[in-house]
């Protein structure tokens, strides 16, 4: 069962190799969990107290919260999909709860920090120079995730329209839109990779010295060099993202039109990003009200 609930949630709900994977891991820690203490080996046997007993253990360890409840969410997604399948026809995982985790604010780099990147970066027109420079520029002027670059091909983007097709968390598509010094990089880009570097038919935009299609390790090296040439100390692709979405909102743009453009299916996800702008706005406050 738990190797038919791995393939539906690849297949049919789109999840992501790395979500898969992890699920994989947190059912077979938990299988091994039921093995040592109940002499029991099958999840679909478990019952609640044994969930929660999991949970304890889990706590004991000193597990970090978020971690517990992404293994609680594995629970639940598993066991209902065994209700949907007529295997079980209660679900022992109704009465868990999840735990209490602190809320941390997203890190971000700030607007003269990210001029700084920016601006520093060399001005040749190699590829490998202008391949560098794109990748950064994509990531902080489109919010774009690490996986959402790497997936993305020639025929993406629109450079009529000024707008790159991405596509996100379970194969959903968004369209973004990108400002048009951005897109005469990547007009230079596509010029000097065609010269340069030999042609695969992988179709992808962005590509090794080689020709093959970039990976995660590859831009994660590449985003955390250059971040730390700049002296920030936060230093990853998603960072650019937090940072994408922190500076459109402090420049005034609407909450909801930063969801959109970030592909989160819920506001909760994008509001996370106001407390960065609100503590921007309560030091104006102090500095600049009588009361204050």
């Amino acid at each position: 069962m738990v190797e038919s609930f791995l393939k539906y949630i690849r297949l049919e709900r789109r999840y992501s190799a790395k979500t898969v994977r992890s699920y994989q891991i947190d059912l077979g820690q938990f299988s091994a969990f039921l093995l040592h203490t109940y002499d029991e080996g099958h999840p679909e046997q478990a019952s609640f107290p044994m969930i929660r007993s999991w949970i304890v253990s889990l706590v004991e360890q000193k597990l970090d919260a978020s971690s517990i409840n992404r293994k609680i969410a594995c629970l639940r997604s598993y066991y209902k999909f065994l209700l949907r399948q007529g295997t079980l026809t209660k679900n022992p995982t109704t009465k868990v709860t999840l735990l209490k985790t602190p809320k941390r604010l997203p890190h971000f780099v700030k607007e003269g920090d990210m001029v700084t990147v920016l601006d520093g970066q060399p001005t040749g027109h190699t590829h490998e120079a202008l391949r560098d420079r794109l990748i950064l520029e994509f990531l902080y002027g489109t919010g774009m995730r690490l996986s959402e670059l790497i997936g993305l091909r020639d025929t993406h983007i629109n450079l009529r329209e000024g707008t790159v097709k991405v596509l996100g968390k379970r194969n959903k598509e968004r369209i973004i839109p990108f400002p048009d010094s951005l897109g005469e990089l990547i007009k230079n880009y596509r010029s000097a990779r065609d010269r340069e570097v030999e042609k695969k038919p992988h179709g992808q935009l962005l590509v090794t010295d080689t020709g093959e299609p970039l990976y995660p390790m590859w831009v994660q090296r590449l985003v955390k060099k250059k971040l730390a040439q700049a002296g920030v100390e936060k230093k990853s692709p998603h960072v650019l993202r937090h940072t994408y979405a922190t500076h459109l909102l402090d420049k005034g743009a609407e909450i909801n039109a930063v969801k959109d453009l970030l592909g989160h299916s819920s506001l909760a996800a994008t509001q996370v990003y106001t407390h960065n702008s609100m503590e921007k706005l309560k030091k104006v406050f102090e500095q600049a009200h009588p009361k204050a």
